[in-house]
């Protein structure tokens, strides 16, 4: 597609932006709306969990047949069918009547948007000629970090101002807009039909990744290695990632080449990219039903608060960018870890009277150092890297991103869960006739564990404050990986001057 003389550039600039944004929002938009699905579905709380894991684990895996898809049967005729079937799969989210329903449905909408967020960067760098293209990515890049962050903000609206199911019913009067548009403005591409894909290697990849995200969603139920069912998972999961990297080293052209992991400053980049997943999602997914079952806050202004780190994002990936361009972008990057661990370390002293002061603050520099992470990342971690691979490189960073979401929100819900009975356990050991609180009359009102309403209401509150170690704890674990990010650091070389002004070649995937 000739960059020089695109008629619509600016509808399909539109269309390819609604793309994005549906994908990206719809990894993060039912968080708030979580405990009220929940009981929609007859789910348990970490059951539920699946709705967000199931999207972002297809949505993962099938990121890599991508390239294959579009130059064997041409970027419009795929980029048409991913659209389309996002829509209609969301349209089926809406209407499930069972979690069985819901997850199947959701995996639909993951692999069938796992095309979105690379097909239109693609296309956007198609449309614009080099001196635009800093400026198109930049908008671009917005809608891949900032849409996952606002989505809880919009959930929170749908949810309480019509049903949770709108959740998933807004996207189609987007989808079919986006739809309509790239149909008729989106200029036809070539599509060749010689390329081989590695079927194989994708296959025990899709095997061991699957297998892991389900061993991840289904331990805590089923006792982990106390089941059959998670044993042969870790067995499966082992043997599939196992096998690819014995493909991928053997193999004469396996779909992810080996040599792409020679660049320090690539392979480096991977594992930051994994964290930042982690704790991007992760913190989202643990913040709405903290604020909404332990801090009682309405759904909707649970969701509201936690928009701010959305606009701190927005604000610092344009001061990193231009950081980046005139500092060791290495350097900016540290400065954004350590804002974001202190983030975190803040957040392991939260109970739920917070104030609203403390938690907008924490969340916007939250939002900040994400922001001073991801732009730099992407600058040095494509620096050095051969351009022939850069591809191949998008993909693999994308799908390490993903993975990365999928797997930190299994984890941490997994702990939560484990740690809030551990919790409970601990605290019921001092509930005795001889702890002395229960001399206090007044303790009686409320607490009398001789009785069967005041042995509930003790059981209650002892099961509060377990949750509430339990999600400090969780938030100490993902400060611990933030400083963990720290000793990737030395293992990146800077960029080559020549490359800092324009860290757009390396955009955001």
């Amino acid at each position: 597609m000739s960059e020089q003389a695109v008629p619509h550039r600016g509808i399909i600039t539109v269309c390819a932006m609604v793309a994005t944004l549906m994908q990206a929002l719809d990894g993060t938009i039912a968080n708030v709306a979580l405990p009220y699905m929940q009981g929609g579905l007859a789910a348990t709380s970490d059951q539920i969990t699946w709705v967000l894991t199931s999207y972002i684990t297809a949505a993962a895996i099938l990121t890599a047949p991508v390239g294959f898809l579009v130059t064997r049967f041409g970027r419009r005729a795929v980029f048409l069918a991913s659209v389309g079937g996002f829509t209609l799969a969301s349209v089926a989210c809406g209407a499930a009547q069972s979690l069985d329903q819901m997850v199947i449905f959701r995996l639909l909408q993951g692999a069938f948007g796992a095309a979105l967020v690379p097909l239109s960067q693609s296309t956007m760098l198609d449309i614009y000629p080099p001196e635009q293209r800093g400026s198109a990515m930049a908008i671009w890049g917005m809608g891949v970090m900032v849409g996952p962050i606002l989505g809880p903000t919009l959930g929170g609206y749908l949810t309480e101002n019509l049903n949770w199911r709108w959740v998933f019913y807004v996207n189609l009067p987007f989808g079919i807009l986006a739809l309509l548009g790239l149909l008729f403005f989106l200029p036809k591409g070539e599509a060749q039909s010689g390329r081989r894909f590695d079927w194989f290697g994708f296959g025990v990849l899709a095997l061991g990744v699957g297998a892991l995200q389900i061993m991840l969603d289904r331990g805590e139920l089923l006792n982990w290695f106390g089941s059959t069912e998670i044993i042969v998972e870790a067995v499966l999961a082992g043997l599939g990632l196992y096998l690819f990297l014995v493909h991928m080293a053997t193999a004469e052209q396996p779909f992810i080449p080996p040599r792409i992991f020679r660049d320090r400053n690539f392979a480096a980049g991977l594992g930051i990219m994994f964290a930042v997943g982690v704790i991007l999602f992760a913190t989202s997914a643990l913040l709405a039903p903290y604020l909404q079952t332990l801090g009682n806050y309405p759904v909707f202004t649970a969701g509201l608060a936690m928009a701010p780190r959305g606009l701190g994002t927005m604000a610092a990936m344009f001061i990193a960018g231009r950081l980046a361009s005139r500092f060791d972008p290495r350097k900016v990057m540290a400065i954004g870890v350590l804002i974001l661990a202190w983030t975190l370390w803040e957040m392991t002293g939260w109970t739920p009277d917070v104030s609203m002061r403390t938690l907008v603050t924490a969340t916007i520099l939250q939002g900040v150092g994400l922001g001073f992470v991801f732009i730099p990342l992407n600058l040095v971690a494509f620096a050095t890297l051969d351009p022939a691979l850069r591809t191949d490189g998008t993909s693999l960073i994308s799908l390490l991103r993903n993975l990365g979401s999928a797997i930190g929100i299994s984890a941490m819900a997994a702990m939560l869960t484990r740690n809030t009975q551990v919790v409970h356990a601990d605290l019921a050991m001092h509930v005795t006739p001889l702890n002395r609180v229960f001399d206090i009359p007044a303790i009686h009102r409320w607490w009398d564990p001789s009785t069967i309403p005041g042995a509930a209401l003790l059981n209650q509150e002892i099961t509060r404050q377990a949750s509430i170690i339990a999600y400090a704890d969780d938030y100490w674990l993902l400060m611990i990986l933030a400083l963990s990010m720290l000793l990737l650091l030395p293992l990146m070389k800077r960029p080559p001057k020549a490359t800092a002004p324009d860290p757009a070649h390396a955009a955001m995937d």
